[in-house]
């Protein structure tokens, strides 16, 4: 079982090695990248797991982001991901630990809806994210809509269009 901690007690450098394993080389001009572009991933819902022998195994960041709709109106949003596992340690439980500690530490009461480009399936099954409310949503850069998922109770509440990007108001300055 892993050992969840928050990810401000981990060393951003071992962070930014464990993504270039996990994603490869070039993994910053993914479409996710651009997304969250300029903000900071929210330290409260950012986890990372540790192994048996206290070597970090995997790693989850939740980022402020918006859906720009079609007249200007950023309705807020929380990014899901990357989830990043070692590869060698994929298919032991760190990746769903990290989204039950992650999506477990949202407040219920004032839950923003979730956000992440991932499997359909896997993330439908086990958390309940749907591409049914984000086929007329974009993003800037290329992007399966299929896998363009979204956690929502009630999805009425979103636009049925928009542009996904960083949230203003949380852009560095």
């Amino acid at each position: 079982m892993p050992t969840i901690i928050p990810l401000a007690n981990v060393d951003t450098d071992l962070i930014e090695r464990l993504l270039d394993r996990a994603f490869g080389e070039g993994r910053q001009a993914r479409t996710a990248y651009r997304i969250r572009e300029g903000v900071d991933w929210l330290e409260a819902l950012s986890f990372a797991a540790l192994d048996d022998d206290e070597y970090l195994a995997g790693t989850i960041q939740l980022w402020p982001v918006a859906l720009t709709d079609p007249d200007g109106r950023n309705h807020p949003l929380i990014m899901v991901g990357p989830v990043a596992v070692l590869p060698e340690k994929q298919s032991e439980g760190y990746g769903k630990a990290l989204m039950l500690a992650a999506l477990g530490a949202i407040d219920a009461g004032a839950a923003l809806p979730q956000v992440m480009i991932g499997d359909p399936d896997y993330y439908g099954r086990f958390f309940g994210f749907s591409a049914d409310a984000t086929q007329n949503w974009h993003c800037p850069g290329p992007f399966d809509h299929d896998r363009l998922l979204v956690r929502c109770e009630n999805t009425v509440i979103l636009p049925d269009e928009g542009m996904l990007g960083p949230w203003p108001s949380a852009l560095k300055e």
